[in-house]
């Protein structure tokens, strides 16, 4: 069955940075474009950035361009989001998405 498991959450200072992995199974993933997603508390699920099966192509949300940077490794099944330059506002459960799959998501909490 399908499975994507995030890892890489945790807490990190304002300004800090963090780098999530999404590992996929049960499927083809390179076949699939992938994408992160967040969710703060009392807020609905936003999509954070985006990337192509192949080719590489990406699209951000305005509020972490220049500062994320979604990837892929399609030889590992793994997804990647390197987050610098954190801001407290970016505190949130981050899901990763692909095939109509949600991963179980993973705490990011930016705090001094």
């Amino acid at each position: 069955q399908v499975q994507l498991v995030e890892s890489g959450g945790g807490l990190v200072q304002p300004g800090g940075s963090l780098r999530l992995s999404c590992a996929a199974s049960g499927f083809t993933f390179s076949s699939y474009a992938m994408s992160w997603y967040r969710q703060a508390p009392g807020k609905e699920r936003e999509l954070v950035a985006a990337i192509a099966s192949v080719g590489g192509s990406t699209n951000y949300a305005d509020s972490v361009k220049g500062r994320f940077t979604i990837s892929r490794d399609n030889a590992k099944n793994t997804g990647y989001l390197q987050m610098n330059s954190l801001k407290p506002e970016d505190t949130a459960v981050y899901y990763c998405h692909a095939k109509r799959d949600w991963g179980q998501g993973t705490q990011v909490t930016v705090s001094s």
